[in-house]
């Protein structure tokens, strides 16, 4: 079982940046493949970028060029850098994580994922 904990959530003006930081439990962290979501008030939980076994990366259109992920695997954390936030990023921001098949396994499908933290708020001021 990994248990993911999300932080670094907050109140960012638009053009800003935050970085959130999820960390995971358990000692094979660097065999899973690891995602970001996020879910605005109303909406479906949409895919924002991911990250593989192998440091392959996937980056939705919404935030592609503002928002890049990157893993430390000796911390068993995966990191979220938001940068040009807009007031549309507003969101709970949740991490996922998966013992990926392969080390280029990599989902945008949320259904791909086994382990889900509590989410974190990040809302953008305009």
């Amino acid at each position: 079982q990994v248990q993911l904990v999300e932080s670094g959530g907050a109140l960012v003006q638009a053009g800003g940046s935050l970085r959130l930081s999820c960390a995971a439990s358990g000692r094979t962290f660097s065999t899973y493949a690891m995602g970001w979501f996020r879910q605005a008030p109303g909406k479906e939980r949409e895919f924002v970028i991911g990250i593989s076994r192998g440091g392959r990366t996937y980056t939705a259109d919404s935030v592609k060029g503002r928002f890049t992920i990157s893993r430390d695997n000796s911390k068993n954390t995966v990191y979220l850098q938001m940068n040009s936030v807009k007031p549309e990023d507003t969101a709970a921001y949740y991490c996922a994580g998966r013992l990926a098949p392969t080390t280029g396994w990599l989902s945008s499908a949320s259904r791909d994922y086994d382990y889900w933290g509590q989410g974190t708020q990040v809302t953008v001021s305009s």
